[in-house]
């Protein structure tokens, strides 16, 4: 009696393994599926970023190139810091960095306050197979904005200013004396201009 009852057991739990075992392995396999869609939304989110920014630094080098090209003339100073100037195409710029990243770039540039760049990429490649259907041919997506701002400040030029003199740059906390007769010590790119990803 006791044998047999032994045997029944065994014979009534051995469906029940089966169901616990398929269970953990569907279980893994969606692990799997959440695990290759949050990997292909972080290379998305990877390109945005880097596309972003090889935009804004790109225009950052223009602007900073348009400053020395006009150090001589402090009047038109402000209106370089604040973006103007300069044409706003480091889209192109953007496209290259998010093809190297394996992604397709749609870009915008922005010329208020701060001025810069709002990149929304896809992927080239899908999140893959697996058992969610549909995800063999879903593309992530990604959107980052890349700001330039201007690190220096500086007291514009009176209608009575000595045109033999320059405003001091100030450019966080380090002060540029500019002389006129003598401009070969210039704040570079990075001096002049901060970029980054906004909030």
């Amino acid at each position: 009696m006791t044998r047999l009852r032994r045997h029944s057991d065994a014979g009534q739990a051995f469906p029940i393994y089966i169901m616990v075992v398929a269970g953990l392995l569907f279980l893994a396999f969606a692990y799997l599926a959440v695990g290759q869609a949050a990997a292909n939304r972080n290379g998305a989110q990877t390109a945005a970023d880097a596309a972003a920014l090889a935009a804004a630094l790109d225009t950052r080098d223009k602007l900073a190139d348009l400053w020395v090209d006009n150090v001589g003339d402090p009047a038109t100073w402000q209106d370089i810091f604040d973006g103007g100037g300069v044409p706003f195409d480091g889209c192109v710029r953007a496209a290259q960095l998010a093809a190297q990243n394996e992604a397709t770039a749609q870009c915008l540039s922005a010329n208020g306050l701060p001025p810069g760049y709002t990149v929304d990429v896809t992927t080239n490649k899908s999140v893959g197979e697996s058992i969610v259907p549909g995800t063999e041919s879903v593309h992530s997506k990604a959107t980052a904005t890349a700001v330039i701002e201007p690190l220096c400040t500086f007291e514009p030029p009176g209608d009575d200013s000595d045109e033999d003199t320059l405003p001091t740059l100030t450019c966080q906390g380090v002060e540029w004396i500019l002389k006129p007769d003598d401009l070969t010590d210039l704040p570079e790119p990075e001096d002049l201009f901060d970029v980054h990803l906004a909030d």
